[in-house]
């Protein structure tokens, strides 16, 4: 989650899922996980994540698998993925100190380089910054590690997908190999 912290919010408005993409910080606190970020305040699903539990879906890495790689000449493609679902309830940050320290742990997380430019904004462009946004935390109540890393296909079919995929140019693709090859000691 900390690694793929870019995630996507689910809730439900009018029985309709809607969904943003948000950059999320994870802290853990007395066994307890803290998922907190902030939505613009223009976003309207920024006006229905209260009172109701959301699912925060964090994504990645991900590869296609074809089927040369299995030993049958008759298999389907498929997708290798690994990703986490987080659920729990939002609550409003609306103190502004507590929004200026999202912002700035935001900032160290994602941007280091416009820190000490950020510091330096004046005071009251900062707030008017912080009014134009809706922070939130959510503690997460339920969490789910979903994986597909070709568990159900033969030692030389996850070897040859281990192979191929580790030799390729993507990242993502890369990394599945490694999951796959640490899965296997």
């Amino acid at each position: 989650m900390q690694r793929y912290s870019f995630a996507t919010i689910v809730t439900v408005v009018d029985d309709i899922p809607v969904g943003t993409h948000l950059p999320f910080l994870i802290k853990e606190e007395n066994d307890k996980l803290f998922l907190r970020s902030h939505f613009a305040k223009a976003n309207p699903q920024s006006a229905h994540i209260f009172g109701k539990t959301s699912l925060i879906i964090f994504t990645e890495p991900h590869a296609y698998i074809s089927p040369k790689l299995y030993e049958k000449e008759e298999s389907v493609p498929t997708w290798n993925y690994i990703a986490v679902h987080a659920y729990g309830k939002a609550v409003l940050i609306e103190n502004e100190e507590q929004k200026a320290g999202l912002l700035q742990h935001t900032i160290e997380q994602y941007d280091t380089s416009y820190l000490e430019q950020y510091q330096k904004l004046p005071a009251d462009f900062k707030s008017k910054m912080m009014k134009g946004i809706v922070a939130f935390e959510i503690e997460v109540t339920d969490l789910q590690a979903k994986k597909k890393l070709s568990q159900n296909r033969t030692e030389i079919e996850k070897e040859n997908i281990i192979n191929s995929l580790s030799q390729s140019a993507d990242s993502n693709e890369k990394e599945i190999a490694a999951y796959m090859a640490k899965l296997k000691h």
